[in-house]
């Protein structure tokens, strides 16, 4: 074989390497020496490696896959060395119509010529063309100052509704809810609630007929008629 001397700065990939020993050897491309070609394609990688660490992966990648091609080949009658014939092939086939369709657009390019200039040298002009209103200026300007008039504080009266709302406990709607069925003053659930009542009832009540039911205590029908269980138990 003979020695080759190269730097992988001057091919693309492992294909351009291949493609390069194929066209060395004058080999045909449709039916190539698979065997010598994988032999000086090894030997090429292992002798780079000794010189040099920065071997780009891709390389070292493709010699393995074939020297594993070559393991194969060495079988009697390997489809899978067939295989892996077939598929590297191709990829030579369709690498070469690729250079080549990139050498004939690269030629192309050179009979065109091209002139460009340096770009011209462009005066800034700072001045502001747009127009406000004045306002508009004004409220700006006092943004960034800090003087922007703030929104008032909220007076006490407008917290009043809020801290002033009579507490209503659970436990004495619970007693309320039974003393109205008790005494026979109440006996459907809509009879509980009114609109004259607060919030705060309206909550509270609704909350103690949810822990009567709970306890058992309560049970409303498909009617919303209420019953109450005096014996029952949780």
């Amino acid at each position: 074989m003979e020695n080759l001397t190269f730097h992988l700065e001057e091919f693309d990939g492992p294909l351009d390497v291949l493609l390069y020993l194929v066209s060395k050897n004058k080999m045909n491309l449709y039916d190539i020496a698979i065997l010598d070609l994988i032999d000086q394609y090894t030997a090429i990688i292992n002798q780079l490696q000794q010189n040099r660490m920065d071997v780009a992966s891709e390389f070292i990648e493709m010699a393995a896959r074939l020297v594993q091609m070559k393991s194969f080949l060495l079988l009697p009658r390997s489809e899978e060395a067939q295989r892996m014939k077939e598929e590297l092939t191709g990829q030579l086939i369709e690498y070469s119509a690729c250079k080549e369709v990139a050498r004939q657009m690269g030629e192309q390019a050179l009979q065109h010529c091209s002139f460009v200039r340096s770009p011209l040298e462009m005066e800034w002009d700072s001045v502001y063309e747009y127009r406000h209103e004045p306002s508009i200026l004004l409220r700006a300007m006092q943004q960034m100052m800090g003087k922007v008039k703030r929104k008032k504080q909220p007076t006490v009266h407008q917290f009043e509704p809020l801290v002033t709302a009579p507490f209503v406990s659970v436990a004495s709607r619970v007693v309320y809810v039974l003393r109205n069925l008790v005494l026979g003053q109440v006996n459907s659930l809509r009879q509980l609630f009114s609109r004259k009542e607060s919030r705060s009832h309206t909550v509270a009540t609704f909350l103690a007929v949810l822990e009567l039911i709970r306890a058992g205590r309560l049970q409303i029908e498909a009617d919303e008629t209420l019953s109450i269980h005096r014996n029952s138990s949780k």
